[in-house]
């Protein structure tokens, strides 16, 4: 492992700060696929000098551990000083694609910047991270990558005493839109500077050599994040924080904490405890990232033009792009999703119209769709209409679908088969998630984070033996809250 280049910055970007010993390290879970794409070899190490390794109690060879300063806009309200509370990132190292990738141990211990935090994580929290973000990636949604899972043998104290645990993050890069935020509320234009050249160096190099750097590096995080929405959105997936001190500048979906997947469609569907005003409902993720993507434009705008006026043009400019790309992206994968490899007009509003039947329905999101593929391989297949209150709403809606599928030149199988790969048959079930992580802390049971994250590795595959995977919640067992792991 190298040390990590961000340490090769000025000081006032992080501060050099050891891991927290814990007592009795116990490995969880080693993302061993993950492992081989970092080209690491860990075959000499047994259970227990793997846990003192991911615990941070024993740490790499080149290992040079910091914590990054950033601030941040928390559900709108400013924080100058926020940082990394209970993370230290150790390291990077190169992919086997050539990515370079950090390396970070979250929950590992007090930092500089936890004010009046404990440093640590809980178990729950650890365990639905690593879930959900190997669901994503697998999703084919950019996402930081969970590496490993340790408990530490310590309790921590939320609500609850929980067991305490520590999760091996990996990330294309841990920079923010409130890192800049950070160096710009100070004043700190030199640093700033530094801040944006390394983002482009790291993520954007072909920006160093056009004629406004900055400019395009703003449109560049722009585009990224368009796309990422909209992927988002075209899984029914819910972010639940999305403060700018938890919006990742490389692109990737970073921090999941109260996050979850809609079970009955719900534009406005709020899953996140602290959420209270619904700022960051399903419905408002795409102009929630237009707020905070103004906020980078900010800190940019001394670099993109010496006339304060035209630098706020152009970066105004840049920023309003956002809702064409996410509509387009949006669109491009909504048409994926109803099998329509030929752009028409009237596309947007079919997909429109299936969306307001399916919330009129209270119909599942991700049953829905994957049961459309069913319908798309064969005209006799029956509709998902056990899933709508109002059946004819759904059978209004298939006609035109129909009728639109037939002007395309792909057959019904090879259609459906395509549909197959944009329409999950799993996704993380909020009940399925809680009940996982009841057994893990409860009763010290990894059976079923074992068993879920086999179903949730391979999303658009339908297996037998998880049939029951893709069934929604009943009643009884529907999650109307998540929470945050701080």
């Amino acid at each position: 492992m190298n040390p990590s280049s961000y340490a090769r910055l000025p000081e006032r970007f992080y501060a050099r700060v050891e891991p927290t010993q814990v007592s009795a390290p116990s490995m969880v879970k080693l993302n061993h696929a993950l492992a081989v794409d970092l080209d690491l070899d860990l075959a000499g190490l047994d259970a227990a000098a793997s846990a003192q390794l991911f615990s941070g109690n024993a740490l790499p060879q080149g290992a040079v551990p910091i914590a990054m300063a950033y601030a941040g806009h928390q559900f709108g309200h400013f924080v100058p000083q926020l940082g990394d509370g209970r993370a230290i990132m150790i390291g990077e190292l190169h992919d086997r694609a050539g990515v370079l990738r950090d390396i970070q141990l979250k929950g590992c211990g007090r930092t500089p910047y936890s004010r009046n935090g404990d440093g640590r994580a809980a178990l729950g929290p650890v365990l639905r991270e690593y879930l959900v973000s190997e669901a994503m990636h697998a999703l084919g949604i950019p996402a930081t990558r969970s590496l490993a899972a340790v408990t530490t043998g310590e309790i921590v104290q939320r609500e609850a005493t929980m067991p305490g645990a520590i999760l091996t993050r990996v990330a294309a890069s841990h920079v923010r839109v409130g890192t800049f935020e950070y160096f710009a509320a100070r004043g700190d234009i030199a640093g700033t500077r530094i801040l944006a050249d390394y983002v482009i160096e790291r993520h954007y190099p072909h920006c160093a050599h056009d004629k406004s750097p900055y400019l395009r590096l703003l449109e560049q995080v722009v585009a990224r994040q368009a796309a990422l929405i909209a992927g988002w959105m075209n899984v029914g997936f819910i972010h639940g924080v999305m403060n700018t001190d938890n919006m990742a500048v490389s692109g990737e979906t970073i921090d999941f904490g109260p996050c979850a997947f809609m079970d009955t469609f719900d534009p406005a569907a709020v899953f996140s405890s602290i959420d209270e005003r619904g700022r960051y409902a399903y419905a408002n993720q795409p102009q929630a990232a237009v707020w905070n993507l103004a906020r980078f434009a900010e800190t940019l705008l001394p670099f993109i033009d010496g006339d304060p006026q035209r630098a706020i043009d152009a970066a105004t400019e840049a920023v309003s792009n956002f809702a064409a790309l996410y509509a387009d992206c949006w669109l491009a994968g909504m048409r994926r999703k109803l099998g329509l490899a030929t752009p028409q007009s009237g596309d947007r509003q079919l997909a429109e119209d299936l969306l307001e039947a399916m919330h009129r329905n209270q119909a599942d999101f991700t049953e829905t769709f994957r049961k459309l593929c069913d319908a798309a391989e064969d005209p006799n297949d029956e509709l998902p209409r056990g899933h709508f209150v109002n059946a004819r709403d759904l059978e209004d809606w298939a006609q035109r679908w129909r009728t639109r599928t037939a002007s395309e030149p792909t057959k019904p199988m090879a259609r459906a088969e395509s549909m197959r790969q944009a329409n999950p048959a799993y996704i993380p079930r909020n009940h399925r998630v809680e009940q996982m992580i009841a057994a893990a802390v409860e009763h010290r049971d990894f059976a079923r984070f074992e068993e879920l994250s086999r179903v949730l590795s391979e999303p658009y595959v339908e297996r037998a033996p998880f049939a029951a995977y893709r069934n929604p919640p009943q009643p009884n067992e529907r999650v109307l809250q998540t929470f945050c792991g701080t």
